[in-house]
């Protein structure tokens, strides 16, 4: 099998730009492609790591590389209970540039993270989804199931 690396480029440039849109920041895809790294970090520092492989095995090549990019499988999981745990992380992976692009408001950035979820189901299967919620803190199980049926 051929890798084709200009496929993957091309591919992951319209989907920053289509999310970028999705999150009202068309002119701004550098903050947009932050803000979804840091999402998508945070998510995988809180499930568990066959839930993770699970989880990217439906995404495409760029989201999977986003993903993974820098991942070190620890342990010990942050204890993640309720949505502000989980924004205080997200702005953890995006540092320095949190204050900037979180504003951090947490009406903005849970949003940010609705939105994020919203336009991932064009990617990830209802069942999926129903795993991934399945494997979140309660507290964080809305930000899945609010989002699933979109």
């Amino acid at each position: 099998m051929a890798l084709n690396f200009n496929k993957y480029a091309a591919e992951g440039n319209t989907f920053l730009k289509d999310y970028a849109k999705e999150m009202n920041m068309a002119n701004d895809t550098d903050k947009a492609g932050r803000i979804f790294t840091a999402i998508m970090h945070a998510l995988r520092d809180i499930i568990p790591m066959e839930e993770s492989l699970q989880f990217i095995s439906q995404l495409p090549m760029f989201v999977k590389a986003v993903y993974v990019n820098g991942w070190a499988v620890k342990k010990n999981k942050p204890k993640i209970k309720k949505m502000e745990d989980f924004l205080d992380l997200v702005r953890s992976h995006d540092y320095p540039a949190a204050t900037n692009d979180f504003e951090y408001n947490n009406d903005v950035a849970e949003r940010y993270v609705d939105t994020t979820f919203i336009y991932l189901r064009k990617y990830i299967s209802l069942g999926e989804m129903e795993d991934l919620r399945d494997n979140l803190p309660k507290d964080l199980k809305s930000m899945i199931y609010l989002n699933m049926m979109f």
